[in-house]
């Protein structure tokens, strides 16, 4: 396997773009990244998407954005984990490079979500639930997230406000980040007076929909010349499933996808956790905070919420997460999160973070899941 490198990144902010299309966003973030690549040609470009057919009625969209793009005849196609989807098409174009098989691969990560009602978006999540099983029920992921996040209460005594830290560093973060969707910082009063959505999840401890787009371009690490900027290596990739329906799990409360896909990542990078200096975690709900930061050996179980109490998740703490704002504040383009979060990660190891740059900044790890833990994808890039 080659050593593989991301060359160039691109990004639009998440926002509600009605005067743009599906392709024009993915277009605009996937030659963003071309041209911080110095590439006006590529092999192939996939595109991590969710949504596409049932909320803008649009399929086929890798060949749609490869010819929008400019790169007619380059291979294309979609690629589809749930909310992981960005993080899959990262995969699979890392795999591709390191494989030999292509060189240049772009991985862009599109989604539309706004111009639908809420009901249909809401619905359309929902298909990355256990059809027969949950989605039957009528259970959405904001119901089936606050039956982990009752339980978890329970079985570790915490209380609902001890979860607001991961909303507050989020928010305070994404109002330093030109392309996050919410960019107002909040407060604890704030967080303790937010409507209650599906009890105990209030409207501060989930993660808003959004429209956008992210692109990744990678490169044989051989192929890419020494300049001003580091290197930026993928050191680990990895991915690992788990059942989709929560109650089919052996324990609901621990998400094995993410520590399977985490330790999996660890070991190709050669690092343990307390070498990761910041994590890119996937807070869709604050509970998936704690949760991933258990099964990534951050913390023991049932004592995530401690490093957010105890600031250890801030830009100045022991492990900054969330760095632009996370889910959380940058938004969730759903399909396009994962690649979000790569983009994110390189801004850090390139030292082009802006407000939001942290000291101390040479490994850095991503972590994107599809359903409710399904499927999890990790990936850890180190500055070279």
């Amino acid at each position: 396997m080659r050593e593989v490198a991301v060359q160039g990144i691109g990004q639009t902010p998440v926002e509600e773009h009605w005067d743009r299309s599906l392709r024009d966003l993915a277009t605009e973030a996937g030659l963003a990244a071309m041209r911080d690549a110095g590439m006006d040609r590529i092999d192939a470009v996939f595109v991590g998407n969710m949504l596409s057919g049932q909320v803008a009625r649009q399929e086929n969209v890798g060949a749609l954005v490869a010819d929008w793009m400019g790169q007619r005849g380059a291979e294309g196609f979609k690629v589809e984990a749930a909310c992981a989807s960005g993080a899959a098409a990262f995969r699979a174009a890392y795999l591709a490079v390191a494989s030999g098989a292509l060189d240049a691969v772009l991985a862009v990560g599109v989604e539309k979500m706004t111009e639908t009602s809420g009901a249909e978006t809401t619905a359309a999540l929902a298909t990355a639930a256990d059809a027969d099983y949950e989605g039957m029920q009528g259970v959405t992921f904001v119901g089936l997230n606050a039956l982990i996040m009752q339980r978890y209460l329970f079985e570790f005594g915490w209380k609902h406000t001890d979860f607001g830290a991961f909303s507050i560093n989020a928010h305070a973060n994404g109002a330093r980040n030109p392309n996050a969707r919410l960019r107002e910082p909040i407060t604890e009063r704030d967080y303790a007076r937010a409507r209650m959505i599906c009890e105990p999840i209030n409207l501060l401890d989930a993660s808003p929909i959004g429209d956008g787009a992210a692109a990744v371009l990678l490169l044989p690490a051989d192929k890419v010349k020494s300049g001003p900027r580091p290197k930026i290596l993928v050191a680990g990739s990895a991915a690992a499933s788990d059942s989709v329906a929560i109650h089919d799990r052996k324990d609901p409360m621990f998400l094995s996808a993410a520590f399977s896909s985490a330790h999996k990542a660890y070991d190709q990078a050669g690092v343990t956790p307390s070498q990761i200096d910041f994590f890119e975690l996937h807070d869709a709900f604050s509970i998936l905070s704690a949760l991933s930061l258990e099964a990534c050996g951050f913390a023991e179980r049932g004592q995530g919420p401690r490093l957010a109490l105890d600031g250890a998740i801030r830009l100045d703490g022991k492990l900054p997460i969330c760095t632009q704002g996370g889910l959380k504040a940058r938004g969730h383009p759903v399909g396009a999160t994962g690649i979000y979060q790569i983009v994110e990660v390189a801004q850090q190891l390139r030292g082009e973070a802006g407000d939001n740059q942290l000291s101390k900044a040479r490994i850095g790890m991503a972590q994107n899941i599809g359903g409710s833990g399904a499927s999890i994808f990790t990936h850890i890039l180190k500055a070279n």
